[in-house]
């Protein structure tokens, strides 16, 4: 079965102009709810998982951590709408995010406000194939308009609609990111969930709908945010067809790290005479295994789980963790725990449940969230 890929949107109208270009759309609700739409590109072969995750950073991350850990895919685009913060950036222009800029972190001192930046940048080959994209021009076939410009920089995404071009916001803007082509509020938390799931590649891709400058109201009068959605949504589906091109023949599988050399084909045992070999895998990553014969146990499972409880302990010990959260996510360590191994699937779904909410709840803290991560993929591999 090969790897989709999955597009996020955080508006209807932004949903809605994905949604149009696909064909064969089905239902997929999430264990917690959250529902999503499988489909196919139309005229194409790409798998679709498409997701509505709202306004901001933070819903944006949840439901990205959920589509990423449900559908295990290829790469995840973000495509939608965006305020420019150049004047040379037209209305209706598409930015293809170099980088990610989250603009608002910072420490606020009796003097002045100290930035204290967050960025993530674009995988290589996924820029390499949106510029190919761009120069080719057959993305934009059927847009009313002609052929968008395809402008690539960075883009600041932050917690508020910036609509002025002389508030604290714009001025912070321009005086620390004045790179940044476009501003919008929900890809630093898919880039963020994108770089805990093992560095998956995530592109962002925006349509120009305003200036940002105290002009919206006019620019929405006017229809630019549906033909902005729309142009987004052209390119961020061109770049999934590319995308499925370059790796959709290969099947799902662990995923590794680019250039790793130690992901051979074989495991070899030089184990002589009275050794024994207690556990014996192909490589470790961050608590994950890939390559165990037959795939880690119920030993390993619960190993790993130990080694968290153990983590977490430290963590609450020192004061990083607080009191409720640790509470909760005991409990649901126990709850996994006590399916572990899986009757039937019924159980390995419970045990997959309480896992996901584990993780939604050790987000902040990257190394827990990591070792979840590496129970989850255990529970997987369990016959």
């Amino acid at each position: 079965m090969t790897r989709p890929v999955v597009v996020l949107t955080a508006l209807d109208l932004e949903y809605n102009a994905v949604r149009e270009r696909l064909t064969k759309v089905e239902p997929h609700v999430h264990p917690m709810g959250t529902r999503f739409e499988r489909g196919t590109v139309t005229g194409g072969s790409c798998e679709i998982i498409l997701g509505l995750v709202g306004k901001g950073n933070h819903p944006s991350a949840v439901i990205a951590e959920r589509a990423m850990t449900e559908f295990d895919p290829e790469a995840v685009i973000f495509a939608g709408v965006a305020g420019a913060l150049w004047p040379s950036v037209g209305l209706g222009d598409v930015v293809v995010a170099t980088h990610v800029y989250a603009y608002h972190g910072g420490t606020s001192e009796s003097d002045a406000f100290r930035t204290r930046p967050r960025v993530w940048e674009i995988p290589h080959v996924c820029d390499q194939l949106a510029r190919h994209l761009e120069r080719e021009r057959r993305w934009a076939r059927g847009l009313a308009g002609g052929v968008p410009q395809v402008r690539f920089g960075p883009i600041a995404a932050g917690e508020v609609v910036l609509d002025s071009a002389s508030s604290p916001e714009a001025t912070l803007i321009r005086d620390h990111y004045n790179d940044a082509l476009a501003v919008e509020m929900e890809s630093a938390g898919v880039a963020q969930a994108a770089h805990l799931n093992r560095s998956l590649p995530a592109v962002v891709v925006r349509g120009i709908s305003d200036r940002a400058d105290g002009t919206k109201v006019h620019t929405d009068g006017e229809n630019w945010q549906p033909r902005a959605a729309a142009n987004a949504a052209a390119f961020a589906l061109a770049l999934a067809q590319e995308l499925g091109a370059q790796y959709g023949s290969s099947p799902r599988r662990p995923r590794k790290e680019a250039g790793d050399a130690s992901m051979s084909g074989s495991v070899r045992n030089v184990a002589k005479g009275n050794a024994h070999v207690g556990f014996q895998a192909h490589t470790v990553h961050h608590a994950t295994v890939y390559g165990a014969p037959g795939g880690p146990g119920r030993e390993t499972f619960h190993d790993q789980l130990a080694d968290l409880r153990a983590a977490l302990r430290k963590c609450h010990e020192a004061g990083d963790v607080d009191t409720v959260t640790y509470r909760a996510a005991e409990q649901e360590m126990d709850a996994a725990a006590a399916e572990v191994p899986p009757a039937d699937d019924e159980a390995r779904s419970r045990a997959t449940t309480a896992l996901r909410k584990l993780r939604g709840l050790l987000l902040d803290w990257t190394d827990l969230a990591t070792r979840v991560a590496g129970l989850i993929a255990a529970l997987r591999a369990l016959s």
